[in-house]
């Protein structure tokens, strides 16, 4: 039975994922929402979204060759939010949860696959990068920048059931992390971007995490200056967020 982690309705947004301003252009039947600045939660004044605050195509830091490591392999696959873009080497999300991991005794090594400003196009386009590590678990966290930048909700969802797909078929186990949009994007576009990742929990009884930054966005010390990617602190907090998510599917 699927695992969904509840959130807050009150959260009617998340932020504004480094990248957002590539080149990728909205079909004419996508709404065209009026140009955000920043993600950020309904009851929080607008604060300017600096596009260059972050590195939009970093590349993820690729495993040390450890040829003795036997242990299964847990990737987090996505954007900026797994990425880590503003933080110290060590310090992103994916980082933490091996910590956790390896303080509660359950041998996996943790794979850092997130670039940022990355779309679920990309992520499909990834694909056989993430199935030749042979992953045991992925989470997958996908879809911020679709939604900013106004694509069809129909190509996200496609996109995104592809890579659950594939990465279902070789053998995998998957864990959602879902996002949602600022709301001036308007409510019926927000309201179908967020049922894309219950939509897909449910037909792949997959575990879902609703809202990555559950505990982290708006709380002090917790975001960086952007508003957008969360501290060390707060990517501390993320990892145990995705611990609970991930939990269910590990061999103890």
């Amino acid at each position: 039975m699927r695992k969904v982690y509840p959130v807050s309705a009150l959260v009617c947004c998340l932020l504004a994922l480094s990248g957002c301003h590539a080149n990728s252009s909205a079909s004419n039947s996508t709404p065209q929402p009026t140009p955000s600045t920043s993600s950020i939660p309904a009851d929080t004044p607008p604060a300017p979204y600096n596009p260059g605050s972050t590195s939009a195509q970093a590349t993820p830091a690729q495993p040390k060759s450890q040829p003795n490591d036997h242990r299964p392999i847990l990737v987090c696959f996505g954007d900026s939010l797994t990425a880590g873009p503003g933080v110290d080497a060590g310090q992103s999300y994916p980082d933490y949860l091996q910590f956790d991991l390896d303080k509660l005794h359950i041998r996996y090594r943790v794979d850092n696959q997130g670039i940022s400003g990355n779309t679920t196009k990309d992520g499909v386009e990834r694909l056989p990068e993430v199935l030749a590590l042979r992953p045991a678990v992925v989470v997958v966290e996908f879809g911020g920048n679709d939604g900013l930048r106004g694509l069809p909700i129909t190509a996200t969802r496609a996109n995104l059931d592809q890579i659950v797909a594939t990465l279902q078929r070789s053998g995998a186990k998957v864990a959602l992390a879902g996002i949602t949009l600022p709301p001036n994007y308007g409510p019926d576009y927000i309201r179908q971007f967020n049922r894309t990742y219950t939509l897909l929990a449910k037909k792949y009884r997959v575990p879902m995490l609703p809202f990555l930054l559950k505990n982290v966005y708006g709380v002090p010390g917790m975001m960086q200056s952007d508003r957008t990617h969360a501290t060390a602190k707060g990517n501390q907090v993320v990892a145990r967020n995705v611990l609970a998510l991930v939990l269910p599917l590990l061999k103890k």
